[in-house]
């Protein structure tokens, strides 16, 4: 069992948030979690908040309480400052969930 989040973001700045992704995926790798699925959007038909979102993806983690401590690690904290706060301007959480990775 794992536990996943699934994220919308509004992304702007490509470029920034390509150098984000990079920075924090070693990090990402070395608590045990990935990155699951990963679209951009061109057209949100159907949203609860009113936040914009043109890209959504799914992080799984072993558990979570390893969750949070990826997203409390001081290196990841400096990639979000230096990388993702700036390029994005919209965060939306999905869901939270645990799942069966079971065939």
């Amino acid at each position: 069992m794992s536990y996943e989040r699934i994220m919308g973001l509004n992304v702007t700045d490509d470029v920034m948030y390509q150098q984000y992704r990079d920075a924090m995926l070693p990090i990402l790798h070395r608590y045990g979690g990935d990155f699951g699925f990963d679209f951009k959007i061109a057209e949100v038909l159907k949203s609860k908040t009113p936040e914009p979102i043109n890209r959504v993806f799914t992080l799984a983690f072993p558990s979570e309480s390893v969750m949070a401590a990826f997203f409390s690690d001081a290196d990841y904290l400096i990639a979000k400052k230096q990388y993702l706060d700036k390029s994005v301007n919209a965060k939306t959480v999905i869901a939270l969930h645990h799942t069966d990775e079971q065939p």
